[in-house]
């Protein structure tokens, strides 16, 4: 698992529309999620400064594909 932002929420949409969007984990198929709403949507925002979840984070669940491959895919989604 890998966690990362990217520069803003509009961005963070893009990369999502772009990419496997994932609701659960259990596959060998790299996905991503956006903790904000999946996750972590029940918590309450104080806690979610404090845990550094924002509209600006998605986590990437890293796969089988070929390494080349994933970075093509991520290179792509985020622009």
């Amino acid at each position: 698992m890998v966690s990362f932002k990217v520069d803003t929420h509009e961005r963070a949409l893009a990369v999502l529309e772009r990419v496997l969007f994932a609701e659960s984990l259990g596959g060998t198929e790299s996905l991503v999620t956006y903790p904000l709403v999946q996750t972590h949507g029940s918590i309450p925002g104080p806690m979610l400064d404090k845990l550094g979840i924002d509209e600006r984070l998605l986590r990437l669940s890293v796969g089988l594909e070929n390494a080349e491959d994933l970075i093509a895919d991520l290179e792509q989604a985020i622009g």
